[in-house]
């Protein structure tokens, strides 16, 4: 038990320095995406975990692509061409969130905390345009996310750790997505933003 403990907090140690390498972004207003391309922001919906990053990746074309890092109060914005697209979060796990949207239009994802086998594991859930789901842009708190949290980008340091640790994600890539694939059609539904979602 102390062992696993000590483990526990060297982890979060770790999740803790990975996230403080973001910075915050000088400008907090996002200019409305171009007529070809889409908005998509991701934010961190809940304390719990708090202390472990979550970082983002773009694995629309199967290599992982690194858009940054979110946690508590904060969120990132990555620009897309209009279509489908394919997004990754990883911790001690990967999951997927995918995407179909339009172009003109910004979208919103929630990332959100759940308990593994030794630290938090993250989902990323599309926020509905309507009031289907659990977060829609109609909720109080989702309005409280959007206009509330701090939009972070990255820096030479987020890059670098990337760069190091590259190689894990593309590994938690490769065991995780053949389960996502499992998902029946209706779960997948659940997990995929759509056109509509879009403002």
């Amino acid at each position: 038990m102390i062992l696993r403990g000590l483990l526990i907090a060297f982890m979060l140690l770790l999740g803790g320095c990975a996230s403080s390498s973001m910075i915050k972004a000088p400008q907090q207003q996002l200019a409305k995406p171009a007529a070809d391309k889409a908005q998509i922001i991701f934010m961190r919906s809940s304390f719990v975990g708090s202390a472990i990053s979550a970082p983002l990746f773009d694995v629309t074309a199967g290599e992982p692509k690194f858009i940054g890092i979110v946690e508590n109060s904060s969120k990132v914005a990555v620009e897309v061409p209009a279509g489908k697209h394919i997004f990754m979060v990883t911790s001690e796990a990967a999951d997927f969130l995918e995407a179909e949207v339009e172009g003109g239009k910004t979208y919103y994802a929630m990332v959100t905390p759940r308990m593994g086998a030794w630290v938090a594991r993250f989902s990323i859930w599309p926020v509905r345009g309507n009031g289907t789901s659990e977060f829609h842009t109609a909720d109080k708190d989702v309005q409280k996310f959007i206009s509330k949290t701090v939009l972070m980008q990255n820096s030479p340091k987020s890059e670098a750790w990337f760069l190091k640790n590259k190689d894990d994600v593309k590994a938690k890539q490769a065991e995780y997505w053949p389960v996502w694939q499992q998902k029946s059609a209706a779960e997948l539904a659940e997990r995929t933003l759509v056109p509509a979602d879009g403002q």
